[in-house]
């Protein structure tokens, strides 16, 4: 074993945010308010669902009671899950790049904070559950991200050992999540973060999955 690495899920594998933000837009046209443009899911997306819906409706100009946000987030989750995949889908070279890192002997799992049956209904649709050791959502554990424990549980899980690990991310709370494990982490430029990624400052900075071998391999052997 060549060494363990973990994806974060939206944003780094896969563009997820058509189905999200369709979701949601879909709770505020009941509420009568108007649908956000997709163009707005990079500041929107990326802290889970209730935050979404939060930060949505917050930008449409109204706040929510908890109550509320209780009320929308439960009729968010299976809105969402009927509509997983009907138009997200991999980042260019993601296929390719598991592909050939599994070649080469290294163990694949994902570590999201997205609702766990939601993780495995979409890597499902998408076609590459089966490449992944362990796939860990929100509520698989008694903790998630930033909570490093949930990273060192998903290694531990796939069969790794954390100091032969690597965390691949798109925000902030990845790169949080990794420095508290002791985890290095390669950080992609195309996800959901309101602050860019080479701003935020990761071990490795790529902008396709063409080049993740080669940050892959440059973090172990440091």
């Amino acid at each position: 074993m060549r060494g363990t690495l973990v994806f974060d899920l939206d944003g780094t594998l896969a563009e997820t945010a058509p189905d999200i933000m369709g979701t949601l837009n879909v709770l505020l046209e009941r509420e009568g308010l108007a649908a956000l443009p997709l163009e707005k899911a990079r500041e929107l997306v990326g802290a889970g669902a209730r935050a979404l819906i939060e930060r949505g409706f917050k930008a449409s100009g109204r706040p929510l009671s908890v109550e509320k946000l209780d009320e929308l987030f439960a009729a968010f989750l299976p809105h969402y899950l009927s509509r997983i995949a009907e138009a997200s889908f991999l980042f260019p070279g993601v296929e390719a790049a598991l592909d050939r890192l599994a070649a080469r002997g290294y163990t694949l799992a994902i570590c999201t904070n997205k609702p766990e049956p939601h993780s495995l209904a979409l890597v499902e649709a998408l076609g590459v559950k089966n490449r992944f050791r362990a796939i860990v959502g929100r509520e698989t554990f008694p903790f998630f991200k930033p909570d490093p424990r949930v990273l060192l549980e998903t290694v531990r899980a796939s069969g790794g050992e954390p100091t032969r690990a690597i965390m691949i991310g798109d925000s902030k709370t990845d790169l949080d999540t990794a420095k508290a494990a002791r985890i290095p982490a390669i950080g992609v430029s195309f996800g959901y973060t309101d602050v860019p990624m080479a701003e935020l400052g990761p071990d490795r900075l790529i902008h396709h999955f063409d080049a993740l071998d080669e940050a892959v391999e440059s973090l172990l052997a440091a």
